[in-house]
């Protein structure tokens, strides 16, 4: 994993990008956003998880014969998507390496598979396509699809089914959502490298005037110190968009007193400023209950109609 240096601030450049594939046809729209965003010099690494027949069936339901059927279909399967991946990332003259899972002899879950294969090839970004299911998603249903994105060894670009707008080119409105955290600034630097310089940015900082029993400040002293806050974060990142050629504002936000979070309010103002891609830190921090994934970064994953990427923190942060 190599290091660059943006605004003064040493990052971790994106040049191993994991995408992770199946048959759907979100995949290949996901394919189709990589082909536009993948930085100049990176490598990209497509791989499709075969999964094991004997997790998706009854135990004793079927025989040997059928379940070596069974694993040879999902197999090709699995196949087919990379070799679909594959022909979309030709097209836009992007070579790319590949590999199949087969988790019936390697042992293990989709998840574990996919967490695997990043930190053996170390990618610096993984990316999924996503299909919002009862506020899950689609990758692998109930706790594990948030397994997969708290245990992932690198950032992770989450391209959601809902996303129907057409792709063309690489995002030309970045939404970075911040906090007051260290992380927050090394997603800022992190996201940037995949912004060309036609591309609009935006730092929103989100007031979150929301009571809730586990705070243990009054409402007002938080809501003054978030203000605050916000208006140091903002002016960080102003002077980081100063040094570049982009288009770019800043904006601080307030969440309803009721019945309102952080993740909507980062959603409202992706939607009505048309961003084509968010960025949000995954070890931030919020009031009294801190925001690491899991909370507004899984939050908002779950929410969200754009393309997001849950950036990790540097190791030095």
């Amino acid at each position: 994993m190599s290091t660059t240096h943006l605004g003064g601030h040493a990052i971790h450049s994106i040049r191993r990008i994991l995408v992770a594939v199946d048959t759907s046809p979100e995949s290949a729209r996901t394919a189709a956003y990589v082909c536009h965003l993948t930085p100049p010099g990176a490598r990209v690494r497509v791989v499709s998880v075969a999964e094991n027949p004997r997790t998706l069936l009854p135990l004793g339901s079927m025989t040997d014969g059928e379940l070596q059927l069974a694993r040879a279909e999902l197999a090709r399967d699995a196949g087919d998507a990379v070799a679909r991946a594959k022909s979309i990332f030709a097209d836009a003259g992007i070579d790319v390496e590949s590999d199949v899972v087969e988790i019936s002899r390697q042992g293990g879950y989709t998840a574990n598979a996919l967490i695997d294969a990043a930190a053996q090839w170390q990618a610096d970004l993984l990316v999924v396509g996503a299909r919002q299911h009862h506020g899950m998603l689609r990758w692998i249903e109930g706790t594990v699809s948030e397994f997969v994105t708290s245990q992932a060894p690198c950032s992770i670009l989450v391209v959601p089914a809902s996303y129907e707008t057409e792709i063309q080119s690489s995002p030309r409105r970045i939404l970075f959502a911040l906090d007051g955290s260290a992380a927050s600034r090394d997603a800022l630097h992190f996201g940037l490298q995949l912004a060309t310089p036609e591309a609009r940015l935006r730092a929103i900082y989100v007031i979150d005037r929301a009571a809730r029993l586990t705070d243990i400040v009054p409402i007002r002293m938080l809501e003054e110190a978030f203000v605050e806050e916000g208006k140091v974060i903002l002016a960080a990142a102003a002077k980081d968009f100063a040094e570049l050629p982009n288009q770019a504002e800043t904006a601080a936000l307030e969440t309803a007193p009721a019945r309102d979070d952080v993740a909507h309010a980062i959603i409202r103002d992706a939607q009505q400023w048309n961003a084509d891609l968010v960025v949000v830190g995954t070890h931030g921090r919020r009031g009294v209950a801190r925001w690491f994934l899991g909370s507004v970064a899984a939050r908002t994953a779950r929410l969200t109609g754009t393309p997001l990427l849950l950036a990790r923190p540097g190791h030095e942060t």
